[in-house]
């Protein structure tokens, strides 16, 4: 059974809409993540560090957006067997406050400490 004081339809809604945005994110900044292929005679040291370190913040960015992604399919494949909402340590119910604030949780407050 998910948790009893939470709307777990209006939760399922709230995490496909970010997972949905997430997904756009990820197809929007794919060319920032692309390999940097810049020719050595028009550009100078500066710009090639410059486009680097542009790619490699885009790259970690998509992976804390992925990571985000498998704790939002997380949580729906838990709201649809009937769990949502249970602490993975204890089996106690999460505070729905807590739940409402990041849905993605797996954790009650005394377990996550």
């Amino acid at each position: 059974m998910n948790h009893p004081e939470i709307d777990t339809d209006g939760i399922r809604r709230q995490l496909e809409e970010a997972r949905k945005a997430l997904l756009e994110q990820s197809s929007e900044s794919q060319e920032s993540r692309a390999t940097v292929v810049l020719d050595q005679q028009s550009v100078g040291r500066l710009s090639r560090m410059d486009a680097l370190q542009g790619q490699a913040m885009a790259q970690a960015e998509e992976e804390r957006r992925q990571l985000t992604i498998r704790r939002i399919d997380s949580a729906l494949a838990r709201l649809a067997r009937g769990e949502f909402g249970e602490c993975i340590e204890c089996g106690e119910w999460i505070a729905a406050r807590r739940l409402e604030w990041d849905p993605t949780v797996l954790k009650c407050i005394d377990c996550a400490e």
